[in-house]
């Protein structure tokens, strides 16, 4: 019972230590984020400073003395970034939405055989963590290849639902090892 009061008082305190970090981090990156952009990136050219923060500028964006850093991000995230992006986005709109979505899985699926394949001939690996490993390399290369939706979020899906799937199955044989443990 000692060992588990020692463990659980560890683990609160790494706990409190870690989010002590994370919030210093927020509340400093915060203030960077509201300092007028214009006088910083003059600052770092002044002293040579070999990073500027030149490359958050977007082309054609005039930037006032009274933005901030986080405005001239956020102009920067909301901007297409490339022509590819456009024509393929205005090609996908022509597309119905549920077959877009289907050529996606199909995509998705395509790479996990691929991969399961690869795993379950050239590897000793069972057909579960063959299956698991390979939807999660499937996952990751449609997360970088093009596909036929260019948003994020099936792209997220694709790669966050293998994970999960990962992290259940840990956790399960975890709580199957420690019953196994409890009944001798």
């Amino acid at each position: 019972m000692k060992a588990f009061i020692q463990k659980a008082v560890s683990q609160i305190i790494l706990l409190l230590v870690l989010a002590a970090v994370g919030l210093v981090f927020y509340l400093i990156g915060d203030q960077i984020l509201k300092l007028p952009f214009r006088s910083a990136n003059d600052a770092l050219h002044r002293k040579n400073v070999p990073f500027t923060m030149d490359f958050l500028i977007p082309a054609g964006t005039y930037i006032d003395e009274k933005m901030t850093i986080g405005e001239v991000i956020k102009i920067r995230v909301q901007k297409e970034t490339s022509l590819y992006q456009a024509v393929v986005r205005s090609a996908a709109d022509l597309i119905p939405p549920r077959y877009r979505y289907g050529a996606n899985l199909l995509l998705f699926l395509f790479w996990t055989l691929v991969f399961m394949t690869f795993l379950r001939v050239f590897t000793f690996t069972g057909y579960g963590r063959a299956l698991r490993a390979s939807l999660l390399l499937g996952g990751l290369v449609y997360y970088f290849l093009p596909d036929f939706s260019p948003g994020k979020i099936d792209d997220a899906i694709f790669v966050a639902s293998p994970v999960l799937i990962i992290l259940l199955r840990g956790y399960v044989s975890r709580r199957k090892k420690k019953a196994g443990r409890e009944s001798v």
